[in-house]
């Protein structure tokens, strides 16, 4: 499933048109993404939760020449994914 199936599924399942379900869609995933970037968790009870962590600097190799590159300090997005999720699943 990608943005285009979601949109298309909320449309048809909230009877709304395609633009409105895009919106919908759309604020969703600002509002996520706002909470992970002013640090706070995106928890969704039973779906799973949205969290930033942070990655050190580290060293690394570049795979064409082999030179040893610094790969810098980085915050990343994790998902773990609820109870009812993972039990949907399996």
């Amino acid at each position: 499933m990608n943005k285009g199936d979601l949109i298309n599924l909320v449309a048809s399942n909230a009877g709304l048109t395609k633009a409105q379900a895009a919106d919908a869609v759309k604020t969703v995933f600002d509002g996520i993404e706002g909470a992970l970037k002013g640090g706070d968790k995106a928890a969704f009870v039973g779906f799973g939760t949205f969290s930033i962590s942070k990655r050190a600097e580290r060293k690394g190799k570049n795979p064409a020449t082999g030179q040893e590159i610094t790969i810098p300090a980085m915050n990343v997005v994790k998902f773990k994914a609820g109870k009812a999720l993972k039990d949907s699943v399996n």
